[in-house]
């Protein structure tokens, strides 16, 4: 088994874990859904695409390095939704952070877009997503990627959450998302990660439709 996470401390300890086994009917669900959505939508993602470049400078995608199941890194695929650049502004903006942990929230943040403000209102910023779901290095529910700066300082419990597949959405997303507290989000997670099955990830996600209509914890 690979690693890409560069802390060796990291390595060892996924080392010693027991990978969550990854159930015949979830990758189904996964290429079926997945295709199914960026065939219906591919319209509406074109005039994202002309959107966000009409409305600043800058590629229509954001690709950011993710640590997924195993701490393997890849590539992951978002809509732009903040100016170019705007990465090396979040140390500077650390002190307005409204999120708790690993997580970094502003409500006002003045990185954002105007179009990326509506993308973020909506979750579509987080679309392009099926197609790391189709690659097989997400999966449309589970626990959220992180970054590799934050897996560097996980405790061995955190760590626990990588021993999935990332989704796309998951059991916080639609439950405790507008509190943005990282050890709420890390129990739910483990308890998803637990109880694994196909009514569970078929209920995520009609209550992920529910929570991207009401816009629940999203800016």
């Amino acid at each position: 088994m690979r690693f890409d996470v560069s802390t060796e401390s990291v390595e060892q300890q996924l080392g010693t874990m027991s990978l969550v086994p990854l159930p015949r009917w979830k990758r189904a669900i996964d290429v079926m859904v997945a295709l199914a959505a960026i065939i219906a939508i591919a319209p509406a993602l074109l005039l994202i695409v002309l959107a966000i470049r009409l409305d600043s400078a800058g590629g229509a995608f954001y690709v950011h390095r993710r640590v997924g199941r195993a701490g393997r890194t890849f590539n992951c695929w978002k809509f732009r939704s903040m100016y170019r650049g705007a990465d090396q502004e979040r140390i500077s903006l650390a002190t307005h952070n409204e999120g708790t942990g690993h997580i970094f929230k502003m409500r006002h943040d003045p990185r954002v877009t105007r179009v990326g403000r509506i993308l973020r209102r909506t979750s579509m910023d987080e679309l392009p997503q099926l197609w790391n779901v189709l690659r097989g290095e997400m999966s449309l529910v589970g626990p959220r990627p992180p970054l590799p700066e934050e897996v560097a300082a996980y405790s061995p419990r955190e760590l626990l959450r990588l021993t999935g597949t990332p989704g796309v959405t998951g059991l916080w997303q639609v439950t405790a998302r507008a509190r943005h507290d990282f050890n709420e989000m890390v129990d739910l997670d483990l308890e998803y990660l637990d109880n694994l099955s196909i009514r569970a990830d078929l209920a995520i996600l009609v209550r992920t439709v529910r929570t991207v209509v009401r816009a629940e914890g999203s800016y």
